[in-house]
């Protein structure tokens, strides 16, 4: 299952994120999303994890928790068509 983790702190680092996710089960990838122009981190980032049962856990627990001074939005990512009407909100 793939989560977006949002509103993250610019100082979070993909490392921070594989630790705290770990916690809830296998990570099959975590990408961090990188300004090109800046290097500098987006605020967001795409975590997979296998288990849907794990990733759910995950969301559940991490949702709403503070990180580096910021609180985490965790929720299922929704494909490239989607994405999209939820941005119109």
């Amino acid at each position: 299952m793939k989560l977006l983790v949002r509103n993250l702190a610019r100082n979070t680092t993909e490392e921070e994120l594989v630790a705290l996710f770990s916690e809830h089960g296998i990570l099959q990838s975590c990408s961090l999303v990188m300004d090109k122009e800046t290097g500098e981190s987006k605020g967001f980032a795409f975590v997979e994890m296998p288990k849907v049962g794990e990733a759910k856990a995950a969301i559940k627990t991490l949702n709403g928790k503070e990180v580096d001074g910021a609180k985490i939005r965790v929720k299922k990512a929704e494909d490239a068509s989607a994405a999209k009407s939820d941005t119109e909100e």
